[in-house]
């Protein structure tokens, strides 16, 4: 049984310039991801998939490194096909086949090594389940949400569930953005970044932070430092 981790880090984000190695904490924030991965002790491989030199340069001292073709380094490119692009590369490069595989994304800051080892443990011992990814409860009922106009008024997506009682809706998920562990064979027939028997792993609010915006950034550097002062508080 052999196990990869791949890290998608593309240099071209636009929204955050660079932010797959922007200091976090006096680190590159990538890694974050790369420690645990490492801590974890889940993985035979580790393979950083760039298309960046500096990316590549921050990180080659201690993981394998993968230049993606240029289709796979564009705006428009999905992560399933960068994924699938590593897993056949080193197929053919070493004739090395992986039963199980790791997305592991760049900006988890939050990412912890026991949950990547536990999401594992799901994965080996439940062979109907081709993947498990972690997930976070919506703070609030989906069925609830509202749209807003051009001019700001609001409407009810869902205007039926008006006088619905919130503890009566049924609570709703969304990915975590932190990991996706597949299964390698399922995932090469099925090419997509959530396959078809996936199960949630469920993380606490405090636990995630997705970054695409300067505010998410700020909201996980807040979160961290709030995991650093629990850290201290535990080692006194």
């Amino acid at each position: 049984m052999k196990t990869l981790c791949i890290i998608p880090a593309r240099g071209g984000s636009k929204r955050i310039p660079r932010k797959n190695i922007k200091p976090f904490f006096g680190k590159p924030i990538i890694w974050y991801a790369l420690e645990e991965a490492r801590a974890s002790q889940c993985f035979d491989e580790i393979v950083v998939s760039t298309d960046d030199g500096e990316i590549e340069d921050s990180v080659k001292w201690s993981v394998t490194t993968h230049r993606r073709s240029d289709k796979n380094a564009s705006d428009t490119a999905v992560l399933a096909d960068v994924i699938q692009e590593v897993i056949v590369g080193l197929y053919k490069e070493r004739d090395t086949i992986f039963e199980y595989v790791c997305c592991l994304l760049p900006t988890a800051v939050l990412v912890d090594r026991t949950h990547i080892r536990a999401a594992f443990d799901v994965l080996k011992n439940r062979p109907e389940v081709e993947e498990v990814m972690p997930v976070v409860r919506f703070g609030y009922p989906i069925e609830r949400a509202v749209s807003m106009g051009d001019e700001g008024f609001v409407t009810l997506r869902q205007p039926e569930h008006l006088n619905s009682l919130s503890n009566h809706l049924p609570p709703a998920y969304h990915d975590a953005g932190q990991f996706y562990w597949m299964r390698t064979e399922a995932f090469l027939e099925q090419q997509k970044i959530i396959l078809d028997k996936t199960i949630g792993y469920e993380l606490l609010e405090h636990e995630v932070q997705d970054i695409d915006t300067d505010e998410d950034w700020l909201l996980a550097e807040i979160k961290y430092s709030r995991r650093l002062e629990s850290m201290k508080a535990v080692a006194q």
